[in-house]
């Protein structure tokens, strides 16, 4: 068993395809099935479940892809700060967020860690769903998350940063527009909305209001809904920091929905006490970039 079984053993659960994980890894996939074979032989055990549009693992495969995942993660990470180290670096900041959060709620944060740690180098990994940004704290690839918070999270320490408010985003030449708030009765008789498949919103509406309320009109991301809500092609439900008035968006009007309770968002760690002061201060930058939205 080697680092490297482990590592494309990982992939593939992740994946659940030999052929998709050949693709990324730019080899083929008989090279992946010979590391999955060498682990089931070094165990005697099936570590996967073949189907025929693709693989899952077995319960050793689970037991086996938690512990690679915890384990080889952090010995990647450690050998990133050590050649980083070695090569006269002073460390790295490693953040799982969604591409909108980190276009609208990082800017500042950025430029000013830039200022502070000229050499600390910072990688964002821009995932679709807490659950992804999750996956890249338990596999090391990420020192913090910024998530949507729903409850508390096994093996992960969490500091909440801010109440968010659903609004309706609508441009601002639409009817809705001059609206200072709606009530949830509302939204039922209220056309054309549109929700983004890759966040939370959908689970947490139906959650409270009962599927079949809204529209099931979706689009992929946050800033696409927010893009045709602005050029009024349609209007859109949107978990968003209170009274934000985002520059990038002129056109764009957001009306407060009160009653409905908004979802909570903040940092994931595994250990906070374990961070470097350079990931600390990122995460205290965001969080007050993100409070001063208010």
């Amino acid at each position: 068993m080697t680092l490297d079984d482990l590592r494309v053993f990982v992939e593939v659960c992740e994946r659940g395809s030999f052929t998709a994980v050949a693709r990324a890894l730019s080899c083929s996939q008989s090279a992946v099935s010979q590391h999955v074979r060498r682990l089931e032989r070094e165990f005697g055990l099936s570590l996967l479940e073949r189907r025929p549009r693709g693989v899952l693992p077995t319960s050793a495969g689970r037991l086996l892809r938690d512990a690679a995942v915890a384990g080889v993660g952090r010995i990647d990470a450690a050998a990133l700060q050590l050649r980083a180290l070695a090569a006269g670096g002073a460390g790295e900041v490693r953040v799982s967020s969604g591409a909108a959060t980190v276009r609208h709620f990082m800017p500042k944060a950025i430029l000013e860690l830039r200022r502070r740690h000229p050499g600390v180098q910072l990688t964002l990994r821009t995932q679709p769903t807490t659950r992804a940004c999750l996956t890249d704290l338990a596999a090391n690839r990420a020192d913090i998350a910024l998530i949507t918070i729903s409850g508390p999270i096994p093996d992960v320490e969490l500091r909440p940063l801010v109440e968010l408010q659903w609004s309706l985003a609508v441009n601002r030449d639409d009817p809705m527009a001059a609206r200072t708030s709606l009530d949830v009765a509302e939204l039922s008789g209220i056309p054309n909305i549109v929700l983004p498949v890759s966040s939370s919103s959908r689970g947490r509406l139906e959650a409270v209001l009962g599927e079949g309320v809204l529209p099931s009109q979706a689009v992929s991301d946050w800033d696409t809904a927010l893009l045709l809500a602005e050029l009024g092609v349609s209007r859109a439900v949107v978990a968003t920091v209170p009274n934000w008035a985002p520059s990038v968006h002129p056109e764009l009007r957001l009306v407060p929905i009160p009653e409905l309770p908004g979802p909570t968002a903040g940092w994931a760690a595994r250990s906070w006490a374990d961070l470097e002061p350079p990931v600390i201060e990122f995460a205290e930058l965001v969080a007050h970039q993100m409070r001063g939205s208010k």
